[in-house]
């Protein structure tokens, strides 16, 4: 089962790989236009730390990571997932939704898997190099354990804002026009490039339990650089959050399905 799923993504990815090179002015101008974005967010936090010498117990390059890492995870969810969640309202509004539905594959995988973005995997490759040159100006030399641990937070910094954004998109079988929601949601992951110190405790505890949103990028710094010591705790936490938060969206998936009406019928 497993590698039959395997197989359908990889033609899809390969698809969208042609797509994506049949318009090549309108990938380097996408492209152009998040690294543009990208810069300006360091740029931000630079006149921040030219008054300031810390932010709670980050330092500028240490945010500089944090930055980064953020960047990592957008740009990989965007690349995968965000274009085909959506487009879940639209699928629904029209009545097209049908055609997957009917598919011999999962509803879930056939609706989220549909497009592929190349120009964000280069701006997550990006994120990364501006990792490495915050680890080389902080003089850290992370484990092999800590890299480990890195990547495989990263993975589910993307199943966070995935999950999330299906149950919004969900919505959109009840009240069909939910572009607004997921949207708004996309502008509001953004808060996961800042600090988590610099946001109240009630704040840190809803948005770092019930909508896990601040921990997708502050954990994985924090387990690169500021671990402590207690990289343990800080994975467990991330990998509950973010179990919950997958489990409940899937959930919420198959409750949807059962009462959508066809648009087409």
């Amino acid at each position: 089962m497993m590698r039959r799923y395997i197989e359908i993504y990889s033609i899809i990815l390969r698809n969208s790989l042609i797509r994506e090179m049949s318009f090549k002015a309108n990938f380097l101008l996408w492209m152009i236009v998040e690294v543009l974005w990208f810069c300006g967010q360091i740029v931000f936090f630079s006149i921040i730390f030219g008054q300031v010498d810390r932010i709670g117990d980050w330092t500028k390059w240490e945010v500089v990571l944090l930055v980064g890492t953020h960047q990592m995870i957008a740009q990989l969810f965007q690349a995968f997932f965000f274009v085909n969640v959506a487009n879940i309202p639209e699928l629904v509004r029209t009545g097209k939704l049908d055609s997957l539905l009917v598919l011999p594959i999962d509803s879930q995988f056939a609706v989220s898997t549909k497009q592929f973005a190349l120009d964000s995997i280069i701006n997550a490759a990006l994120g990364g190099v501006v990792v490495c040159v915050s680890l080389s100006q902080l003089g850290v030399v992370p484990t092999p354990m800590s890299i480990l641990l890195y990547v495989v937070a990263l993975g589910f910094g993307v199943a966070v804002h995935y999950s999330i954004m299906l149950g919004l998109a969900g919505v959109s079988f009840w009240i069909v026009r939910a572009q607004g929601l997921v949207y708004g949601y996309f502008n509001f992951l953004n808060i996961a490039r800042y600090p988590d110190v610099i946001f109240p405790r009630i704040f840190r505890m809803i948005f770092g339990w019930v909508i896990p949103v601040v921990i997708i990028a502050n954990i994985p710094a924090r387990l690169l650089i500021k671990s402590l010591g207690q990289p343990t705790r800080l994975m467990l936490h991330l990998v509950i959050a973010s179990s919950i938060v997958f489990w409940l969206s899937r959930v919420f998936w198959r409750f949807a399905l059962r009462h959508y009406s066809s648009a087409s019928s």
